[in-house]
Parts: C-alpha cells; structure tokens; sequence
C-alpha cells in the first residue's frame, strides 16, 4: 500500500510504498476515502523538518539536551546513531480520517466489515488503509459524507474547545483566529444558540466567517474594535473566548481579557503564550482561564486509546470519542455544513504539492483533503526491497552455514544496540526481512539496515522458509507468544529481556525447551538479550574475583519512568522488576557462576504501587550472596551502575561499564574504556558465531529460567514481607528437577 511520508533529515515528502499495518487487539482496520491536511499543526512539522541540522536543534532544545546527555553518558557512537534513527526514520502525518472498515480485531465488537468510519489520533494518517484503536473510530450512516467526515479530528478539537468554555443558550462567545479550527469552533458555537464574534488578521477568513460562521466578523486592527464588541454584547463583554489563533504574540490573550465581561472564561486552543498582564483586565474581572486538551477526556490515557476501556458516562459525560460522535451527528443532521471549508482535494501521489502550497502560501486554502482510490483492491503482502548486491549475497550463501535474519519489533533500543552490531559485508549473515507495530517504521528499518523486505504480518518472518534467525524486540507482552513460535518453527531466536511475564508462560517455554535445553545439534539456539555478562570489564571482573562464595552489590540509579509509561502497565510493560531487574539478576548469577537460592525484597512506598524503588537480598547455592539496589527516585547527574565484588581479599568495582578498579593485596589496578560498553556488540558476534558454527547456547537455559523466576519471587517477597525460595519442590516438582538436574 502506499502512504505518505516525510524525512526529518531532508524535509523531503514521498509517497512511499509500505506494509499494510499489522492489526492488534482492540484495533479496526479501515480503507481510507479522505483524510485531512491540518495545515497548523502538519505544516509546522514540514517546516521544521525544511530546517538545516542547526535550524532542527533549535526547535527541538529539549531533544538536544538528550543527544548531548547521551554523548557524556554512552559516548559518540550510540548518540549518532539515536539522532540518525530519527532523522532517517520515514514519519507519517496527519491524523484525521474516514473510510470503511475493511477488518476487525477479534475483540472488536462495535463495528462490522463494511462499515463507514470517521477516525483520529496518530495512526489515521495520510494512507490507503490504517489501524486505529476502536474509541478513537466512530461508526457513520450508510449515505454519511466522507469529505465532511474526515474533519473528525479537527471537529473533536474545536468541540472540546467550545465545551471548556461553558456557555448558555444566548450567551457571546469571541472566537479569536479564523483558520480551519476558528471555523469550525465559530460552526459549533451558533449550532449551540451562542452568539459569536469572529476575529482574525486575515481579512479574507474574516469575510469567509462573516458569511458562513459568524454573527459579527472583524479584523483585529479595525479601529473600534472593542467598542463594536461591547455593543454586540449590549455593554457587558464577551461571556466565554476561545483563542484558537497560533502566534508567539501576546495580544490574543491580553485582547481576550479586553473584550472579556467580568468572570468570563478564556479558553485557550491556539498555540499561543499565556503570559498575560495581570492589569488592568484579568485580576480586575476575575477571569478564568482554561487549556483545551485536543479531542477531550480519554486523549494520552493509554488505558482508553489503547486498551478500549471506556468512561461511564454518568460520570465523564463528553469523552474524545463521543465528542466526534456528536460532530458527525451534527454533519449528518445538516446543523453545520463543512462543504465551504474544502478549499482543495488532492490525489495521493500529488499530496506533497498540498504541503508546499500551504508552505509557500501561493494561493488562499481553509481545508485540504486527500482523496484515495477506493478501487483499487488492498495488498496485504511484504513490500520487496531486495537489492542486487544483497541478492547475490543471498544465492552465493549455502543456507545451512547461514544466519539468515528476520527481525520483528524494531524501536529505538532495536536501532540503536541491535541492529547496528550486526555485520552488513558478511555472506553468511542475511538480513531477510522486518516487521514493526507501523507501516512506516518497518520500512524505515528494511531501508535503514538492508533488509530484503518489509512486512506488517509476523508470518512472513515466522513462516519464512528462508530465514532461520529470529530477533524478537517488541513490547514485553509479546515476548513469549513470539519465542513459543519462533522455537516450535525451528528457528534460531533472540528475545530482548525479559523472556516473559508471568510464571505460567515461563513453565510453558520450559516445556518446550525440554529443561534439558543445550541448541547443540539442529535445535535452534534461545538466547536473552542479558547484554551486561557480554562486556569486556564484565569478563575482566570475572576473572578477577575468580569462583566460590563472594559477596556482590549492585547499585542502580534507574531513574523515573512515568506512571502512563507502557513499561509500568503490568499487562504489556510488566513493570520494572520484571522488565529490568532481570538484568541485573542474570549479571550476579553470571558472576558468581551459582543459581539463586532465595531472595527477600523490600520496596518503598509510593502512590502507584509500582515498587520501582527497591533492595533485594539474594543467597546463592555455592554460598556467595547479592544486593541489588534499584531506585528510581535519585538524581540523573549520578552514573546509572555500579558493581562491587568482595571475594577472597580483593575487591572489585566496575563504574557504569565504563572503568574496572581491582584492589588486591594492597594494590590498586584500573582499566578504563573510552566509551561506555554494556556488551550489546560482543552479544550478537557470538550468538551469530553459535549459529554458524553449531555452538552451545550462550546462556543456558537453566540460567534463563531462574533470572524469570526470580524476578516473580521478589513481587511475591515485597507482596508478602517474607523471604521466598526460589524453588519450591514440594509445589513443583519440575522445578526441584531443573535444580538437580543442573548443579
């Protein structure tokens, strides 16, 4: 299918062949009539994107800040190629569709194939089809019209504006800025019984709202101004505004006190700034001031846009979705009429020339949609990239001697650690294809990186006869579903931690590997992507301590994560004990070289439960014992790690994988790196050399299973105050077994 794009490095817009969107729970999958350019908000990011590299840094200082973070903490190597994954990337625009439903998730009931849809948020982007979750999709009649549908976001925005407001029947309302938003607004407030003044700088959406929006249109540098407001509004001033205008002026929000009445309300829509003089208008009136959240309650709530869960409406009685339910109702009765608003409709193919009208201003616009062929028939299949050096590459490579790769879930950990380590001159490694959550960033990635294809199915790659190599780096929910495919398709597979989340799907993956699991021979090879044992200070102080009964601390400034995060969300993210702790479970057992035994943990209190903050005790068959202290309410400016080991007289302490200091027998030894090095690059060498050369697997299974099932016992340790064992042979005989079978 196609869709289109931009790159932030160049600006330059394509229509660009990609994947159909992978469809996932709780989504409906629609093929679009029309979308909406939002010529403020898309044109913004197209010109942003126009910038040069300097021009980019200085609209974007918060995401500077980071890349310059980056370079002091991991070095210049991983910062270039986090700010190249997002200047490479492909980005979709626009938000703001309709078209009919082509496709439903199981748990989709609301709507059936062959309705009209009218959708919004990020994913209802300029594309033949897309995915979007079901509470940001509402259902149209059969004869509803798609062009004024498609403004379903926009009107949602305005909606929600003129709600905050507040007004009564047969009160005034001042809309400030005249563009798309400011007419629909003005559209919402008389449909509503409201009397409404029109104010903008252009005098030609002036003379456009006098006509089809508003009671009273001026232009803001009319003399009189004001006196023609108070007039309007019998001498008491405007009830409620709404400043929908974009500007780093501050007139429209002083200009919205002036023509305030005492203890009116201002809402604020636009991008503007909101430092108003507090004299003589808003201390003096007592005014109020509101932000307007984009569509309404529910928007950035994960559990609502993602998960489907809905507000009682008793309750929260205007949500995003019956804010857009109510504009199309009010398309659909007739009470506001959009068709003036459509300026221009443009094909697909030529919607870059859209953005350089909007851009370059070369004629007068309002609303700007693209229209789609409907006739032509969906392609669900990959997108072919295969390029000809990678083709002969492929024939000369005999298959059994090679790595041939598939790689599903490519984010940002993916682009920056994985990806990047895996050697692109070899003919015996084969990057085969790629799948990832969207359209754009799968091809981005296959574009990126050399992968022959693209796809958004997973059985493209699971099913693939031609690849024998699984990278699994989704979200963490997705983890043990994909190894359980993966392993049972004969492939070879790397999973980023954790393996899984729950001890249920732990036992189920041990099933499969058989508790006895080694990869020798032609079973395929499980591998986690426990990084840190790989490094080279991590190896130095292995050696160091050597083996038998050592004690361990490993301290982690983790930092904070926010509540909304999809990593704190136990059913997708699992939480940090699970998601991350891991790590540093399978570094003390790699260390030590013994299994844990039992832990006892203990979290702060905090008000989400997340038990972010946290020590953990842990005792070891071979008698050493380990702390690991997690917290995540310090301070970014200290390092992130650090580890001491107390073994037999010396002591070991590796600094944030940057520097090993060995005290030993009154001497003091130190090896610094240049950049920091958690092993990710030395991983995927030698899972590769497994592969290739028939090798064991790097971690054993055992080892894999008791990082997993630690990390259950310390939820289950903080749950019940007590110290657990890690094993329980009198609950679950297998797991004895694993034990005896192991040691």
């Amino acid at each position: 299918m196609r869709q289109l794009t931009q790159k932030l490095r160049s600006g330059k817009m394509t229509v660009l062949e990609v994947p159909t969107p992978a469809l996932v729970s709780g989504q409906v999958m629609v093929k679009n009539h029309y979308s909406l350019i939002s010529a403020g908000t898309e044109a913004s990011t197209v010109k942003a994107a126009r910038k040069s590299l300097i021009g980019k840094a200085k609209e974007r200082p918060q995401q500077l800040r980071q890349v310059v973070e980056m370079l002091k903490t991991q070095g210049a190597v991983q910062a270039y190629r986090a700010v190249m994954k997002k200047l490479e990337a492909h980005s979709p625009l626009g938000y703001s569709c309709s078209g009919e439903v082509i496709n439903l998730a199981q748990d989709v009931t609301q709507f059936a194939i062959g309705d009209l849809v009218a959708c919004g948020g990020l994913t209802a982007s300029h594309s033949e089809v897309v995915c979007v979750p079901a509470n940001l999709c509402v259902k149209l009649a059969p004869d509803a019209d798609l062009k004024q549908a498609a403004y379903n976001s926009l009107g949602a925005i305005a909606m929600q504006g003129v709600r905050q407001a507040d007004l009564r029947l047969g009160e005034t309302c001042a809309v400030i800025g005249l563009g798309l938003i400011g007419q629909l607004c003005a559209l919402l407030l008389r449909a509503s019984g409201i009397r409404v003044v029109g104010i903008d700088i252009n005098q030609a959406m002036v003379d456009i709202a006098r006509q089809h929006s508003v009671d009273l249109a001026l232009n803001r540098y009319e003399s009189g101004i004001e006196d023609r407001i108070m007039q309007f509004s019998r001498g008491l001033g405007c009830d409620g505004v709404i400043i929908t205008a974009a500007s780093d002026s501050l007139d429209p929000i002083n200009f919205a006190g002036a023509i305030s009445r005492k203890r009116g309300t201002i809402v604020v829509l636009g991008a503007v700034p909101c430092g108003f003089d507090r004299e003589p208008h808003f201390y003096r009136k007592e005014l109020q001031v509101k932000m307007s959240c984009s569509y309404g309650p529910g928007r950035y709530d994960p559990a609502f846009e993602e998960k489907g869960f809905d507000y009682p409406p008793a309750y929260v009685r205007w949500t995003e979705n019956r804010n857009m339910q109510a504009f199309q109702d009010l398309i659909y009765s007739g009470k506001i009429n959009l068709n003036y608003l459509t300026t221009h409709v443009f094909k697909l193919e030529d919607a870059p020339s859209a953005y350089d009208l909007i851009l370059e201003r070369s004629e007068p616009y309002i609303g700007i949609l693209i229209e789609y062929d409907t006739s032509k028939p969906v392609d669900f299949g990959r997108v072919a990239l295969l390029r000809s050096d990678r083709a002969s590459r492929a024939v000369e490579a005999e298959a059994p001697k090679a790595a041939t790769i598939g790689f599903i879930g490519a984010g940002s950990y993916a682009q920056s650690f994985l990806l990047p380590n895996i050697p692109k001159n070899r003919k015996d490694v084969i990057l085969r294809g790629v799948m990832t959550a969207t359209s754009t960033g799968s091809r981005s990635a296959a574009d990126r990186f050399g992968f022959e294809f693209c796809t958004g199915n997973e059985q493209d790659i699971l099913e693939n006869q031609e690849i024998n190599t699984i990278f699994i780096a989704t979200r963490h929910n997705m983890h043990a579903e994909l190894v359980k495919k993966s392993l049972s398709a004969g492939k070879h597979t790397f999973v980023e931690k954790p393996l899984c989340l729950s001890e249920s799907e732990l036992q189920e993956l041990a099933s499969l590997c058989q508790m006895s699991y080694r990869g020798e021979g032609t079973q395929p090879l499980l591998m986690v992507g426990y990084n840190r044992r790989f490094s080279p200070l991590a190896k130095m102080l292995k050696e160091a301590v050597g083996s038998g009964p050592m004690a361990m601390i490993y301290r982690v400034n983790a930092g904070h994560i926010p509540i909304d995060s999809w990593i704190q969300d136990p059913e997708i993210g699992g939480g940090r004990i699970i998601g991350e702790v891991c790590h540093f479970i399978d570094f003390l057992i790699f260390i030590n070289g013994s299994l844990p035994t039992s832990i006892y943990a203990a979290a702060m209190e905090d008000a989400y439960d997340f038990h972010d903050t946290l020590s953990v005790v842990l005792s070891f068959r071979n008698g050493s014992i380990g702390t690991i202290s997690y917290f995540a309410n310090g301070d970014r400016g200290l390092p992130k790690e650090q580890i001491e080991v107390y073994a037999h007289g010396s002591v070991a302490v590796l600094h944030d994988f940057k520097s090993l200091t060995i005290y030993s027998h009154g001497k003091k030894k130190e090896k610094k790196l240049m950049s920091q090095d958690k092993g990710q690059r030395e991983e995927i060498r030698l899972f590769l050399e497994a592969i290739l050369q028939g090798k064991e697997a790097l971690i054993p299974f055992e080892e894999l299973y008791a990082t997993s099932l630690t990390t259950f016992r310390i939820e289950e340790s903080i749950r019940t105050g007590q110290r657990v064992p890690i094993y329980r042979p009198a609950a679950a005989a297998d797991d004895q077994q694993l034990v005896i079978s192991y040691n």
